[in-house]
């Protein structure tokens, strides 16, 4: 055997030295016991939709500096997080000086390690107070949302890279596609009710865990809290960048598929591209394909390698649905989440390398991309999900928190650094 190593194929450079390279997180799923949530209310109801409580997460509220090393020793230059409006603002009007230090705290390690902070501002998680008024139902939500966010631009918005207002905002109506079985959504409604009858409320509503006959009116109100957010943001920082992030599939139509792939785009995605005209940047979250045929969705190929979710592992996707957000939005896309949910490291490994290819490929056509954040730093609480999915560049032993990089981990490391020698030096030089 030969100790020569293999000649990998030189990566496009596609890629600027200010391209951001990161990761990024979600502080209800990596934070731990965020009590005055609305999900963590959610979590506690009976029947409910969650497979388990959240309980202490990965620890990252105390284990935050650990988490940056990581990220820093992987040679990234960026880190998303979220700041939890429950925890900032736990009782309606009453605003947590501990909790304002401690994000604020995260902030400046971040930029201590070389990393630019892109901060969500709304990563599905509301007060519990909150949804117990109806959430983005109630008239007043666009002011109380825009409160919030002035108040984290008074501490530390000077030190923002990027500000996210939403993640995810087409979540449900993205699900609404997804073919799940029925009890899901009679227990989604379930939970909901368990929730309004345990906090003595009419109507009790949060942000992924949604009836179909509210998704209207849930979109009217995001929407007007998104702008009135970005009005708040603007005002204290006229030049930070502000967005949302949604999720897109990489919808692919095969001839007579176009109408269906094109009412869904219509349904889930163009209203948030068509908001992002007016943003600075429209957030991308990718995680699989799904193509169409004049039958419907086409199924997989016997032995096509699939992730958790039993859609295919497809690293093309990342390039197909940046291309169209960007002709849609006309703005430049950050891509702050891409993943593959797998037990299977091997795949996530070799998932990386041919995904960022994909994405040059996009960036070569034309597509604006100002950045790629890696979902996740480590495994972490997946929403209804619990802790049976695994997306981590690192594994998270849940007693005693110990994260352990996986070989992904590495090769996302190399990968960064491949291109950031093509560009000329490390990113961000």
């Amino acid at each position: 055997m030969s100790d020569t190593p293999a000649t990998l194929p030189t990566p496009p450079a596609a890629f600027s030295p200010g391209f951001l390279w990161g990761v990024a997180t979600a502080g209800h799923q990596v934070e731990g016991d965020n009590t005055a949530s609305d999900t963590w209310f959610l979590e506690h109801v009976t029947p409910t939709i969650f497979r388990d409580p959240s309980g202490s997460a990965c620890n990252s509220w105390e284990l935050w500096q650990t988490d940056l090393d990581l990220a820093a020793d992987m040679g990234l230059n960026a880190f998303r997080f979220s700041v939890e409006w429950a925890r900032i603002e736990p009782v309606a009007g009453t605003f947590s000086e501990s909790a304002l230090a401690h994000y604020e705290a995260v902030v400046d390690g971040c930029l201590a390690r070389g990393l630019a902070p892109v901060v969500t501002f709304s990563h599905f998680t509301a007060p519990h107070w909150f949804a117990s008024r109806g959430g983005f139902l109630d008239a007043e939500s666009a002011d109380l949302f825009a409160r919030f966010c002035g108040v984290i631009m008074d501490r530390f918005g000077d030190r923002i890279a990027l500000a996210v207002t939403f993640n995810e905002p087409n979540l449900c109506q993205m699900l609404s596609w997804a073919n799940l079985p029925p009890f899901i959504a009679d227990l989604e409604r379930a939970t909901l009710e368990a929730a309004g009858r345990a906090a003595g409320v009419p109507r009790y509503r949060v942000g992924n865990v949604m009836l179909p006959e509210d998704f209207a009116d849930m979109t009217e109100g995001m929407t007007r809290a998104h702008l009135a957010a970005k009005a708040a943001i603007k005002a204290r920082q006229p030049s930070l960048p502000v967005g949302l992030s949604i999720a897109i599939v990489d919808d692919v139509a095969l001839p007579g598929g176009e109408t269906l792939r094109d009412r869904k785009r219509a349904e889930v995605y163009d209203h948030w591209l068509d908001l992002a005209q007016s943003d600075d940047f429209i957030g991308v979250q990718n995680y699989e394909r799904l193509t169409y045929d004049a039958s419907g969705e086409v199924e997989l190929p016997a032995g096509t390698p699939v992730n958790e979710q039993g859609t295919a592992v497809e690293p093309d996707s990342l390039r197909g649905a940046v291309a169209y957000a960007f002709a849609r939005s006309g703005v430049p896309v950050f891509v702050t989440e891409h993943r593959i949910s797998t037990s299977d490291d091997s795949l996530r490994a070799g998932f990386i390398e041919p995904s960022l290819v994909g994405l040059a490929t996009a960036m070569a056509d034309g597509v604006p991309v100002l950045g790629y954040c890696h979902w996740s730093l480590m495994d972490n609480f997946e929403w209804i999900f619990g802790y049976s999915r695994h997306l981590g560049l690192h594994s998270v032993d849940f007693t005693t928190f110990e994260r352990t990089p996986k070989p992904s981990a590495a090769a996302y490391a190399s990968a960064v650094a491949a291109r950031a020698l093509a560009a000329g030096g490390r990113p961000g030089a």
